[in-house]
């Protein structure tokens, strides 16, 4: 039976900035800053990536080159690639490409569900369920993340049931990892608390893994909130950048190098995948934060710790 974690048991962080950080920005960047990005986060300590996702070009341009930038990482050491997924055509893709393990959607609100996808959210569960089954049969990892399970910027207010419903469905297609998002980033504190709990009580031995935005500033204080109700997986983008293109004002995902400042000085040890041993470095992170920023044009990273430096000094 999987117990809450107590501050001595790592957290895993998934880098999402290849994917998510980058298919809300409007600058598109070449094939060899993508590979750099994910280069740079195994380098960190970080080996779990979102490396891209499978879409539609005319709909996510900044993701058109999904199998070019697997083509390159293919034989990276300590790198696990993650590709997203929407559906059959997409898990296919992911497989040719050499992914390790997907990440489908299913989205919490009809209204998201709907301009996101194109199906409502009962379609969404039977497609994972599909997606899920073939991927087991080819050898990939699946993770199944319940977007807008905080609220919709269509629908309104998301209530627990309404998640709690979605993921009985969901978890009926057995994912290896079971994650919740905060698309819009309107959650609190109290509502991560209540639906984790209530996730755990539908299945305790599912990993959970939590993705929070950080639109309302409230995004750090939902990640404690989370790994305090038994999150172990959370996920966050180098520099801060990036949100979901069919939520609008849904920018800002919490900032990798920020929450492992905040982790670190909580006493929260943070999983590193460095073959020598070596903690993941915020320093290094936050670098990469703010050259990522600077490749896309952005006047500075909206992520805090590149600016403001680690503490204590080193």
């Amino acid at each position: 039976m999987t117990t809450a974690p107590s501050i001595q048991t790592p957290i895993e962080i998934v880098e999402v900035s290849p994917r998510d950080g980058l298919q809300n920005e409007a600058r598109l960047l070449p094939t060899a800053t993508k590979v750099e990005l994910v280069r740079r986060s195994v380098a960190a300590g970080i080996g779990r990536v979102e490396v891209t996702a499978f879409a539609r070009p005319d709909r996510v341009p900044q993701m058109a080159d999904a199998e070019e930038v697997l083509a390159e990482l293919r034989h990276d050491d300590g790198l696990t690639r993650i590709g997203l997924v929407l559906n059959r055509r997409g898990l296919d893709r992911a497989v040719a490409a050499g992914c390790d393990e997907i990440t489908a959607v299913v989205v919490a609100s009809d209204g998201l569900a709907l301009k996101n996808q194109g199906v409502d959210t009962a379609a969404q569960v039977a497609t994972w369920k599909q997606v899920a089954a073939d991927a087991r049969q080819a050898g990939v990892r699946t993770s199944v993340i319940i977007a807008a399970a905080f609220g919709c910027p269509f629908d309104g207010e998301v209530s627990t049931e309404r998640v709690l419903e979605v993921a009985r469905g969901v978890l009926d297609g057995g994912p290896d990892e079971l994650a919740i998002a905060d698309t819009i980033g309107v959650g609190v504190p109290p509502q991560v608390t209540e639906i984790v709990t209530g996730l755990r009580r539908l299945n305790d031995d599912i990993a959970l893994r939590a993705h929070f935005h950080n639109t309302r500033n409230t995004g750090y204080a939902n990640a404690v909130a989370a790994v305090a109700a038994g999150v172990t997986v959370l996920d966050a983008s180098a520099g801060g950048i990036g949100g979901c293109p069919f939520a609008p004002g849904a920018t800002g995902n919490i900032a990798t190098e920020d929450l492992l400042h905040l982790l670190g000085r909580s006493g929260q040890p943070v999983r590193s995948t460095r073959a020598d041993g070596r903690p993941v470095e915020a320093v290094e992170v936050a670098a990469t934060g703010t050259w990522i920023s600077e490749q896309l044009g952005l006047p500075q990273a909206p992520a805090m710790l590149g600016r403001a430096g680690i503490f204590p000094p080193p």
